[in-house]
Order: structure tokens, then C-alpha cells, then sequence
């Protein structure tokens, strides 16, 4: 039988292709598994292979008759918004039935919207303030970060497209580090997420201290080059230990890196660096037109999972009450204000559009974790991923019935392709509590949960 690796050689699961201020971690390839010689027949047990877990934050809730199935089980007709995500129908469940109770009142009046995005990933009622006394509760990322994030390079990782705040009055006298957080380290310590593309590619693949990165990536700028052709040497050297298979996982790999870098410097105008080039200043990186700027950094995230840098996400596409407009869809009316849509037929199918939009992109996230192989399955197999809003019904403001999906499998953990309907106000922390313990993160309890949630396999 044809073997596909041919060197004794075991490759440790933290090589990185060393360069001029470049450390580029690997992703998972058979040589990395303790059998270092495997058949054609054999593959990498996934025993070995890690659960990654990301969280994805819409703002304002949905227009829930577009999103909310009217059949239960593996046979539900996908509804408008759903149908999005058509080609991924099996590699999801949608979660009916959980609430969020620490983003309800309690007696606190108005502020649902920063209420929503705070109690998401913490299941705290936050504290109504717009001063410095802000009081909230750990999140699940942070819990899931400290239990095993000493295994990867970063603990965690916190994107988004909108900046964080720290202070000032957002919504109805709650502080915006409520509405523009949802990662919090302790009560009074939110993380303040990043959003510019570039600077995570740097984090990703940059190497030294902060002046050695600045100078290789003033180098590289001066000579086009990317952090790839400083690592060439390594790279070669590492495939002559490689067997096929193996080659060309790297192969595609590098290739997808130096894809997605240079998408990322075409963001960028050129600097004055030698005879000829526009004296035009360098930008933040940050790309204008949102689905551009979403899509980079969701590629971000699948390349920070696939070289296991790191093995928690947390990412909001918008901060809560949002109120841009999305004149590339035709909707020029602000998000937050169409969601207070009052029954009005044309705001409800503007909202619809917005919700599809996002739909869209995570659709997209959801391909590029199924294009990468790993063991006897993909990327996205050995993933748990929670897509939704801590809003239902943007008019109505309510908490409960909440618009969520369950992507990928967990390494085989659960049973998807199905609409999973729980029992009224099952807390939204009860899926957070099976994914910590699921991840190696043990815990009895987590936020408000009263259980741990069942059904998933």
C-alpha cells in the first residue's frame, strides 16, 4: 500500500516558518500526528485534534418571521433569511427557545440594546451606569480563554467591524462599554475588541517586539514583499520532510495567507519608500465597504483557527443600536431605526434585507472552515460556532426566543442539520456551560444557567 509520508520524523504542533519579523504558524498535517508514517488508507485520529469555539454578534435583533422555522426536526422548511446559509443547511442547528434574562430590565427601564450585547456572552445584568462604576460579569470566551489558553498563542482573540468604547452614554444612560463590548475579562474589565485586518495579520504572522515588527513590515512595504518570501528559506526546508499530502495542505495554505495579505495591503495606499511611488499615507487598513471589511476579518478568524493560534473567538459584526445605513444594499435608513419597524411593511422588508446580509457573510465564514481539511473532516467539524443576537424581535426589544445557531460538529460531539425547539426562557447559558465543558474548560455552572443543555447529540 502507498505510503503517504516517508520521513520518521514527528513535526511538533508549534512549528513556525521563522523570517525577518515573521513567525507563521502551521496548520494541522499528518506529520504532526505521534504515527508519523500513515498508509493511504489511515488518517490522523481526531482524538488529537482540538475544539475551537467562536461567538458572532448581530445587532438589533431579527425580523424573526423571516428567520424562525415553523417545523421542528431535520425537515424544516428554511425560511427567507435561513436560506442563506442553503448550502450549509447540515452543518447547523437552529436553537429555538433560549433567553437571555440578564438582558431584561428588571426594573432598570430602557437600555435593552446595551443590555443585549453585554449579558450575551456573561448572562450578567449589567449595571446601569454611564460613569466608571460599571459592573457586568465575566464572559464565556474569557472563562474558555483562562481553562486553555495557555495552549496557544493568544488566549483569545476579540474582532469586530465597529470600535470599542470605554466610557461615555450610548443607550438610555447604560455606559458604552456596554453597547460596544461583549468579551468582558472580570465585572469591570470589558475587552476592547480589534478591527483593523491588518493589524491582526500582524499579530498573526508578525515576530519580535514592536520596533522589529515595524521595521520588517517597513521592508517588506519598501521591497513588495510579504511576510511569505522572508520565510521561503524555512519553508522549503520543512517540505523536504514532508510527505504528499502534507505538501500540498501547505502548499494551499501559503497560498491562502499570501491571498488574503494581499487583499489586505489593496486596502492600503503606498508609501514614499523609493523613487517613483505616491507620497500617500499609509490608512488604518481598514476597507471602506463592509462586506470587504467583514470578509477579511472572518478570514482572520479561519486562519487564527486553522494554525491553532488561537482556539477562541469572539467577534461583533456592528455594535448594539447600531444605526449605519447600508446604501450597498439600498437600504439608506439607519439598522437600529428600521428595526423599530412598527409593523410598517416596507421597514420590515428593509430589516429582512440587512438580516440576509449578515446571513451572507457568516455563510462565508461557514465555507471557508469547511475548506479546510483536518483529520477525517474539516475545520468546521471540530468547531462550535454561535451566530445570533441577544435581541429577538427588534420592535418588541424582547429577550427570550432568541435567534440562534449552532455551527459545526465539535468533533463529533453533536448531531446537526436540525431545528432544535428547548422549552420557554431555557437560559442561553446552558449552551455555554456544555461548550466550556466540551472544550476542557470544566465548569458547574456558567451566567444564569440552570442545567446543561441536552439534545445536541
Amino acid at each position: 500500500m502507498k505510503r503517504m509520508n516517508t520521513h520518521a520524523t514527528t513535526l511538533n504542533r508549534r512549528t513556525l516558518l521563522r523570517g525577518l519579523g515573521t513567525a507563521i504558524a502551521l496548520p494541522l498535517l499528518d506529520g504532526m500526528s505521534p504515527t508519523r508514517c500513515l498508509t493511504a488508507a489511515a488518517a490522523p485520529t481526531n482524538a488529537a485534534i482540538p475544539m475551537r469555539m467562536a461567538f458572532l454578534y448581530v445587532p438589533n435583533g431579527m425580523h424573526m418571521p423571516d428567520w424562525k422555522p415553523s417545523q421542528e426536526g431535520s425537515d424544516y422548511e428554511l425560511p427567507r433569511t435561513l436560506k442563506e446559509l442553503a448550502a450549509h443547511r447540515a452543518d447547523f442547528n437552529v436553537m429555538t427557545g433560549l433567553a437571555l434574562k440578564g438582558a431584561e430590565a428588571q426594573g432598570d427601564g430602557g437600555g435593552d440594546h446595551a443590555r443585549s450585547v453585554a449579558a450575551f456572552l456573561t448572562g450578567a445584568h449589567p449595571k446601569k451606569t454611564d460613569g466608571a462604576n460599571i459592573q457586568n460579569g465575566v464572559s464565556v470566551d474569557q472563562v474558555a480563554a483562562d481553562a486553555i489558553g495557555s495552549a496557544t498563542r493568544f488566549a483569545s482573540l476579540e474582532l469586530g467591524l465597529e470600535n470599542s468604547a470605554q466610557a461615555g452614554t450610548c443607550d438610555s444612560g447604560y455606559s458604552c462599554a456596554y453597547s460596544s463590548n461583549m468579551s468582558w475579562r472580570n465585572a469591570t474589565s470589558p475587552v476592547a475588541k480589534e478591527i483593523d485586518p491588518a493589524k491582526v495579520f500582524d499579530r498573526l504572522f508578525g515576530h519580535g517586539d514592536g520596533g522589529a515588527v515595524r521595521e520588517a513590515r517597513a521592508t517588506r512595504h519598501k521591497y513588495r514583499k510579504s511576510v511569505l518570501d522572508f520565510a521561503l528559506q524555512e519553508a522549503n526546508q520543512l517540505k523536504d520532510q514532508l510527505g504528499v499530502l502534507d505538501r500540498r495542505k501547505l502548499d494551499e495554505y501559503l497560498y491562502s495567507v499570501r491571498s488574503i495579505e494581499k487583499r489586505i495591503v489593496g486596502t492600503d495606499k503606498l508609501d514614499a519608500t523609493e523613487e517613483g511611488v505616491p507620497d500617500y499615507p499609509r490608512p488604518a487598513g481598514v476597507p471602506r465597504e463592509m462586506q470587504k471589511h467583514a470578509d477579511l476579518m472572518l478570514d482572520m478568524m479561519t486562519l487564527a483557527m486553522q494554525t491553532d493560534s488561537t482556539r477562541v473567538i469572539s467577534f461583533m459584526f456592528t455594535n448594539a443600536g447600531s444605526n449605519r445605513g447600508y446604501p450597498e444594499l439600498e437600504v439608506r435608513e439607519g439598522h437600529h431605526e428600521l428595526s423599530h419597524h412598527g409593523k410598517s411593511e416596507e421597514k420590515q422588508t428593509k430589516i429582512a434585507t440587512i438580516n440576509r446580509f449578515y446571513a451572507q457573510r457568516f455563510a462565508y465564514f461557514l465555507e471557508r472552515l469547511k475548506q479546510v481539511p483536518e483529520g477525517d473532516g474539516t475545520l468546521l467539524d471540530h468547531s462550535a460556532i454561535v451566530y445570533g443576537s441577544g435581541i429577538s424581535d427588534g420592535d418588541r426589544h424582547n429577550h427570550d426566543d432568541l435567534p440562534i445557531l449552532l455551527a459545526g460538529r465539535a468533533g463529533g460531539r453533536i448531531q446537526t442539520g436540525r431545528h432544535i425547539v428547548y422549552p420557554k426562557k431555557t437560559p442561553l447559558c446552558n449552551l455555554y456551560l456544555w461548550m466550556l465543558q466540551q472544550a476542557g474548560a470544566p465548569s458547574e455552572a456558567f451566567g444564569d444557567s440552570n442545567g446543561v443543555i441536552d439534545r445536541l447529540s
